[in-house]
C-alpha cells in the first residue's frame, strides 16, 4: 500500500511542479490508480497536510473536486502557530487580539479584519459561554485557513 501512496503523492506533486495549486477529480484519480477513493483521501490527509506545507480543499459529489494548494514554509509555521494558539476554544478578547495581529502583519485587510471580528462577536454567537468559545474557535480557524488558501493561490 505504501508504494501506491507514494505513487499518488508523486503524481500530485508532479502536477504541481509549475503551479502552487492543482485541482483534481477524486473519482478520476482513484480510477487512474485503480484504487478506492478512501486511498486518495488517505494520501491527501497524510501527505498534503498543513505541517507539510499544503492546504487541501474538497467538495464531494458528482461535480466534486480536490484542490491542493502549496503554501510557503513561513506561512506554514505561522498557520500552525495560529491553530495551536486558538485550540479548541478561544474567548472573544483573545480572538480579537489575534485578528488584530493578522491585520498588523498585513495578512488581512482592514475590511477582512472587521468581518472576522463581527463573526466571532458575542452578538453573533448567541450560545452559552462554554459553547461560544468553542464555536468561536471553529469559526476563527476556518476563516484563517481560508485566508491562507488565498495567500497560496495568489503566489
Amino acid at each position: 500500500m505504501a508504494a501506491l501512496s507514494d505513487s499518488i503523492e508523486r503524481f500530485i506533486k508532479e502536477l504541481m511542479a509549475e503551479d502552487t495549486r492543482v485541482e483534481l477529480k477524486r473519482n478520476e484519480l482513484a480510477q487512474y490508480f485503480g484504487c478506492a477513493n478512501s486511498q486518495i483521501n488517505y494520501v491527501l490527509a497524510t501527505r498534503f497536510s498543513v505541517d507539510r506545507g499544503y492546504l487541501v480543499e474538497s467538495r464531494r459529489g458528482g461535480s466534486g473536486y480536490v484542490r491542493v494548494i502549496r503554501i510557503s514554509s513561513r506561512d506554514v509555521d505561522l498557520l500552525s502557530a495560529l491553530m495551536e494558539r486558538i485550540g479548541e476554544a478561544i474567548d472573544e478578547d483573545a480572538a480579537r487580539a489575534l485578528i488584530a495581529r493578522l491585520y498588523e502583519l498585513k495578512i488581512v485587510s482592514v475590511r477582512e479584519a472587521r468581518l472576522m471580528q463581527s463573526s466571532i462577536s458575542a452578538e453573533a454567537i448567541s450560545l452559552p459561554v462554554g459553547c461560544k468559545d468553542q464555536l468561536r474557535a471553529s469559526v476563527l480557524k476556518a476563516q484563517i485557513i481560508q485566508v491562507f488558501k488565498e495567500i497560496g493561490e495568489d503566489k
